[in-house]
Parts: C-alpha cells; sequence; structure tokens
C-alpha cells in the first residue's frame, strides 16, 4: 500500500471513529457533518469525498475493519487450518488503530448506554444492514478463495461468512449489554472456541 492510501485510510478511519464518539456522546440527531469533519481535523468538503451520509460513516468502521480482516485472511500461511486463519484475522481487528488510541472511549458506563442508543436509532438501523451485507460478502470472497469454492456456486463460503458476521455481532452485543466491562477479545475468543467445535449444548 503506497503512502497516499494509507493516508487515505487514515482519514476515512479519524473521520468514522470521530462520527461514532460524537453520535455516542450527543445523540446521533444532534450531531453535524461538520462537527465530524471538524473533530477529525479535515473540511467538510472532505468528509463528503469520503462518506454520503454521517450514518454511513459511523457503519464505516464495522466494514472498513471486516474488509481489513478478509485481506489478513488472504494473506494467513496457506496449509494453516481456516478457523485457525479466521480466529487470527479477526482478533487482529480487535487491536486499537492510531485514531482510536488518539481519542480513547471516556466513560464505560456512558459509552455503553450511548452505543446502545445509537444502533437502535431508525436512520442508522437500515445502514447497518447495508454496511453488514458488504461485510460479509467482503469476507466470503476471502473463504472461498483460501478454500477453492465459489461464491454464488457454493454455499460454504457464504455460510462461514455469515457465521463469522454473527458472532462478531454477538460478541459487541454482550460486550454493550455488560456495560462495556467485559474483555472483547477474551469473549471473542470464547465465541469462535464454541462455533469451530460445533455450538456444543452448555447442559451437556
Amino acid at each position: 500500500m503506497g503512502l497516499r492510501e494509507q493516508k487515505k485510510q487514515a482519514t476515512r478511519a479519524a473521520l468514522s471513529w470521530a462520527a461514532i464518539q460524537l453520535a455516542v456522546k450527543r445523540g446521533f440527531d444532534n450531531v453535524l457533518v461538520e462537527d465530524i469533519a471538524s473533530a477529525a481535523g479535515v473540511s467538510p468538503r472532505t468528509f463528503n469525498n469520503y462518506f454520503s451520509s454521517k450514518a454511513e460513516a459511523v457503519a464505516a468502521r464495522h466494514l472498513d475493519r471486516s474488509a481489513k480482516m478478509a485481506d489478513e485472511l488472504r494473506e494467513r500461511p496457506a496449509g494453516e487450518p481456516l478457523w485457525t486463519s479466521i480466529r487470527h484475522a479477526l482478533l487482529a481487528q480487535l487491536e486499537p488503530g492510531p485514531e482510536v488510541v488518539e481519542h480513547p472511549v471516556g466513560d464505560r458506563d456512558r459509552w455503553a448506554a450511548g452505543v446502545t442508543a445509537l444502533m437502535t436509532t431508525p436512520s442508522m438501523q437500515a445502514e447497518i444492514l447495508r454496511a453488514g451485507a458488504l461485510a460479509e460478502a467482503e469476507i466470503a470472497a476471502a473463504i472461498a478463495q483460501r478454500t477453492g469454492t465459489v461464491v454464488g456456486r457454493d454455499l460454504y463460503p457464504s455460510l462461514v461468512a455469515a457465521v463469522v458476521n454473527a458472532a462478531n455481532n454477538a460478541c459487541q452485543q454482550h460486550y454493550i449489554r455488560n456495560d462495556a466491562k467485559v474483555d472483547v477479545k477474551r469473549v471473542m475468543i470464547e465465541a469462535l472456541d464454541l462455533v469451530e467445535a460445533g455450538l456444543p449444548d452448555p447442559s451437556a
């Protein structure tokens, strides 16, 4: 990746994170594009070069992390078991980027409450669904490449991608329900262990 592309990705990540932080703090409807651009240190015109709406900016974080996961999955060793590769690729996306290090989450209780409110905002829900579908498609393409299958012809890559996305979503919801007081990485490892084991009945 060239320096220019790295800068573009960094700007996109900064805008998305700024959109999330402001929406969590103030409420989605109380945030303007100008506010997001200012928080990220760019102009509103620059914001519009990356996103068509503030909802798209918020949802972009999930989409971009899924795209990076797909890239990471393609780069894992060819002989590595698929679920081992998925585990490494997914957990790598939980590491905070520079935008998070520079602007960390504040009070955990307020953050969890704000994220819950944000994710249930009607104007956000359609964008979240769209981003989720695009994210699954990215992951499915990477899984197909690793397994020699074809998206559309074979069920396997799309099914695995849907399971990975569902596990990710379940972990994020578990994090929010527990007021951001659980270790997301630990929960994600547990979820992947359960999936890989075939989701055994816990009562057994």
